[in-house]
């Protein structure tokens, strides 16, 4: 396991030498892309090099199963955020085959939370606020259709644009072969223009 202490000993390291300059870039995506993928571990370098990107090329928004599960969550105010104010124009959902979420009960998570020490109290209290948990800790069968649900809940959110193209993709997290499950251009509409903007 890495410590802390020796990633802030590497980190002075990596400073001092000014390791840093081959990835120094601006906060807006050179390739105005902004990507919800998995955060598993096997795609942190990976996916990038299977689709020919480098520092500053995308915004890369990362949680379990690269999945929007709630309109008004984090996941959807970092893609649109991306768009709005730091001028991305794509969006590409890429789950991937073997996700950790295909196929996960709820059941287990709970039973792992309570190994770990969380009382039983605790787990009823979102319970008993009508919060449903099960299905919140609940994964999806399909890698394919929980990446075209995403893909959805993006296209049909009322602040997100129309003309923006929204992708999904799955990726294999051993050879980084990319399957396309929705080309976001189908019947893709004339890129946005803000309002008052005059070509």
């Amino acid at each position: 396991m890495l410590s802390i202490r020796a990633i802030l000993e590497f980190n002075d390291a990596f400073v001092q030498e000014k390791k840093y300059a081959p990835y120094q870039t601006t906060k807006f995506p050179d390739k105005k892309l902004v990507i919800l993928t998995c955060m598993d571990t096997r795609l942190l370098e990976l996916l990038p090099q299977a689709m020919g990107l480098k520092n500053g090329d995308a915004k890369i928004i990362k949680n379990a199963g690269a999945v929007v599960s709630h309109p008004f969550g984090s996941i959807m105010r970092s893609i649109l955020l991306a768009i709005y104010e730091l001028k991305a124009e794509e969006v590409a959902v890429i789950g991937h085959h073997e996700c950790g979420m295909a196929n996960l009960q709820s059941s287990s998570v709970l039973e792992s939370a309570k190994r770990y020490g969380i009382p039983d109290d605790r787990i009823e209290t979102p319970l008993n606020a009508g919060i449903d948990l099960p299905g919140w800790l609940t994964g999806f069968k399909s890698i394919e259709e929980s990446v075209a649900n995403s893909v959805r809940m993006i296209k049909t959110h009322p602040l997100f644009p129309q003309g923006i193209p929204v992708h999904g993709l799955v990726i294999h997290p051993e050879t980084g072969k990319l399957d396309l499950v929705i080309d976001g251009h189908a019947h893709q509409t004339d890129k946005p223009q803000p309002v008052g903007h005059h070509p």
